[in-house]
């Protein structure tokens, strides 16, 4: 009898320590359009930024339902990254079924998007707040029914001529630009895994306008 209790204890306790702590899970979700045209335009930041910290860690892609994940753990905390491939305008769908699917509390969500009422490179990390006129974070407000969740924005500047917004967004980083990128590009690693061990205040505090 003894035997029975201590082997079902054992049983127990194996299967809590698998159940993963929800409010140690993170998604990172990178903004962007699927396609190697789209890859090193201006509106795909988000894409590059998840795909720096993938490939600075070494983590593999993998194709599922309505984006490519992969995931990373960092200090006990397990960040899952998403790359809709719904395309930028119907990003809800995904970011929806990502959030449910690996049962993520909304505020462990991280939107990283592009900025244009923001100078190149200038980082400003939100709790809540409007679309700006993003299509990307219209469809995910839309589909969540909310604008409180976290979103990390990441400036490319407005310096296009009336009528050209969507040449502009759609279009590749200029020379200087581009050497800027690598700096800002691990600055965005720092305050993803900032999100998820330090939490969202201190992570606006520390990098909010560097």
């Amino acid at each position: 009898m003894l035997s029975f209790l201590k082997k079902l204890f054992s049983a127990k306790t194996e299967s809590s320590m698998n159940i993963e702590d929800p409010m140690k899970k993170f998604l990172i979700v990178g903004l962007g359009n699927i396609g190697p045209k789209y890859a090193n335009t201006r509106h795909n930041i988000g894409f590059k930024v998840v795909d720096f910290y993938a490939e600075k860690n070494s983590l593999v892609w993998e194709t599922a339902k309505l984006g490519d994940v992969t995931s990373h753990k960092v200090k006990g905390r397990t960040f899952i990254f998403l790359k809709p491939s719904t395309y930028m305008n119907l990003s809800g769908k995904s970011v929806n079924y990502w959030l449910e699917k690996e049962k993520i509390p909304l505020e462990n969500m991280l939107v990283v998007t592009d900025d244009l009422n923001l100078a190149f490179g200038t980082i400003r990390i939100k709790t809540k707040g409007s679309d700006g006129g993003h299509n990307g974070l219209k469809d995910i407000q839309g589909t969540l029914q909310t604008t409180n969740y976290n979103r990390f924005r990441f400036g490319i500047s407005d310096a296009f001529s009336k009528g050209r917004q969507v040449d502009y967004v759609l279009g590749e980083w200029e020379a200087d630009e581009d050497k800027q990128l690598p700096e800002r590009l691990e600055l965005s690693c720092k305050i993803i895994e900032s999100f998820g061990l330090a939490g969202m205040n201190i992570t606006m505090n520390t990098y909010n306008g560097t």
